[in-house]
């Protein structure tokens, strides 16, 4: 495979409503895409690096660089395999797992086109559906949030995820046990709590819940074990599994009973795999978590969430949900039952609308074989 050109676009789009998290609000995004031109077809990636650097050291101002600089120099001096040889190739880059992912998976994409076969069927997938579940950010009001989740539940999103972070929990939570007991609940906090709070974080136990996500430091693994020990709840780790060492080490050590897998954080898919393989190996679940991708990332994350260890519900929901207008075409859809069913054409099966990428395109780079 020669890859002959990447180009990077810088595009951006509003949010359908605002997205709050521990970090902060959001109401639209800038959204870094990855295109690279290879043997006559056009592969597509997206990296999930945000507007600033809260979630990660990683945001769109280092990622464009770290791409420009060294990794499309990489890609574009020889010939590669497959899209599994990026990582061996852009192994020199230290850290920059976002920028790292963006072109890794446009490298995928681009594979499988060229070989007239599914991304997920290359991946190694098998789901011809997957489950899908639904992530609620931080809301102006309790009645604001539960008006958000019976909405969801009425689309068919079979597990409810809701941010949370102190003065933002209990009380939440209290309000939609006391109104739905059953559903399937969880919360993320992204590293809003410390180990002085095992106590409250203890309390979390009433509310029956499949999980609670990243509770601490993001760069801790060994204080969660601890923190495991101490509570019923499952912990999922997102932020604190770089790549399958860390995965290994966390479950051997017991500081979680779930893994939340974003092939966008991790750098590709060939990282994501080996860290699901990982999980299934120490007989833990993983599911597919989402960063507020285009329908471009949010493709990719269909396509991995086929693999046999995503066994939960994962953040992939519809395009609607937070978009007036995808990049996609079709845009991605949940059924009635919760579930996206898996297309069959090649590449990811959805044809990114082109036209209004260039619309909404306020920058733009491309790199060639053969030209500094």
């Amino acid at each position: 495979m020669k890859i002959e050109s990447v180009t990077l676009r810088e595009i951006q789009m509003p949010l359908m409503h605002f997205f709050e998290t521990s970090f902060g609000r959001i109401y639209g995004r800038r959204i870094l895409l990855v295109s690279v031109e290879a043997d006559g077809v056009r592969g597509w990636g997206e990296c999930v690096a945000g507007e600033d650097p809260f979630y990660s050291p990683e945001w769109i101002e280092t990622a464009w660089p770290t791409i420009r600089q060294y990794l499309a120099p990489a890609l574009l001096q020889g010939e590669i395999r497959s899209g599994r040889d990026c990582a061996a190739l852009f192994a020199r880059v230290r850290g920059h797992r976002m920028a790292k992912a963006g072109m890794e998976n446009a490298v995928w994409d681009a594979e499988a086109k060229q070989k007239q076969k599914p991304l997920w069927e290359l991946l190694g997938g098998w789901r011809r559906e997957i489950e899908c579940g639904v992530s609620i950010g931080i809301q102006d009001s309790p009645e604001q949030l539960l008006e958000k989740i019976a909405t969801e539940l009425e689309s068919g999103y079979r597990r409810i995820k809701v941010k949370v972070k102190p003065g933002w929990d209990l009380n939440v939570l209290e309000k939609i046990r006391s109104r739905w007991s059953d559903i399937l609940l969880s919360v993320d906090a992204n590293s809003a709590y410390t180990l002085d709070e095992v106590e409250h974080l203890r309390k979390f136990d009433q509310f029956k819940l499949l999980m609670m996500e990243q509770p601490l430091w993001d760069d801790e693994i060994y204080l969660h074990a601890r923190l495991q020990k101490a509570i019923e709840t499952s912990i999922c780790l997102d932020e604190s599994i770089h790549n399958a060492r860390d995965a290994n080490f966390a479950l051997e050590i017991g500081a979680c009973r779930i893994l939340n897998i974003k092939v966008g954080r991790v750098g590709g898919f060939t990282e994501a795999k080996k860290i699901h393989d990982v999980a299934a190996r120490h007989g833990v679940p993983v599911w597919c978590g989402g960063m507020l991708e285009s329908g471009v990332g949010r493709a990719h994350n269909i396509a991995v969430s086929t693999l046999e260890n995503f066994r939960l519900p994962g953040d992939v929901s519809a395009s609607k949900r937070y978009w007036k207008e995808d990049i996609i075409e079709p845009e991605v859809e949940v059924r009635a039952d919760g579930t996206i069913p898996i297309s069959d054409e090649p590449g990811t099966g959805y044809r990114v609308r082109e036209d209004l990428v260039r619309k909404i395109t306020v920058r733009e780079e491309t790199f060639r074989a053969g030209k500094s």
